[in-house]
């Protein structure tokens, strides 16, 4: 049998043809491929070819169907309005109010919502405003207390310090409280410049003093 001895040269060239080959792959390019969105706001999608994006309003809508929504009317909206609708935020309120808060027109488009009435589509009205349609509670208190009305629709109970001539609220519900010493200044203020209406102005949007339907411990309001 004849053995053969490994030279010692041959290992360090391995080793040099082993580097050269890992540095000549790492010093490759590799090109990463992006699709193109295939509708304007949306996830791009995993297709090469780019597609315009389609209208949600269409003029279709327009055309009198056999149909009825919600409204118990005809499903029929012209397109003009669809659009109006589906961009205004709430109907109390045009933009959006936070940061991360999801643009309507952003969110009301892509298929899912192609050829629908936007009038039939939830609209629930902006809290951030309605708040301000409450009405100052008056206190003859330095120091009073919040709790959202209580029960599982109520917050943390919180207490607000009121020496200070001017409207204060709730951090939590946003509520507005005032002492009566400072009722005179407050009402001699412009009312532009206040956040809150002084008094009750009949509006929809305001709630009682208690904000409870019973007295009980946990009742809703």
């Amino acid at each position: 049998m004849v053995l053969l001895q490994r030279s010692p040269d041959m290992l360090p060239t391995a080793l040099r043809a082993l580097r050269s080959r890992s540095a000549a792959a790492s010093s490759r390019s590799f090109v990463r491929y992006t699709s193109t969105a295939t509708t304007s706001n949306q996830v791009p999608a995993n297709d090469p070819v780019k597609r315009d994006a389609k209208p949600n309003v269409s003029e279709t809508n327009a055309m009198p169907t056999s149909s009825e929504g919600s409204f118990d009317k005809v499903l029929q909206e012209s397109p003009e309005t669809a659009e109006k609708l589906r961009v205004e935020q709430a109907p109390n309120y045009k933009g959006i109010w936070s940061r991360s808060q999801n643009p309507r027109e952003v969110a009301m488009s892509g298929p899912r919502f192609e050829q629908s009435i936007m009038e039939d589509q939830p609209r629930p009205y902006a809290a951030i405003e309605l708040i301000h349609k409450q009405p100052v509670r008056w206190t003859h208190d330095r120091t009073v207390s919040c709790d959202g009305g209580g029960g599982p629709l109520g917050h943390p109970r919180i207490f607000i310090n009121v020496d200070k001539p001017q409207i204060c609220w709730c951090t939590y519900c946003g509520l507005p409280f005032a002492h009566e010493k400072h009722r005179p200044l407050l009402e001699a203020t412009p009312e532009h410049e206040l956040s809150y209406p002084l008094g009750p102005k009949g509006d929809a949007a305001e709630v009682n003093e208690t904000q409870k339907v019973t007295d009980e411990p946990l009742a809703q309001r």
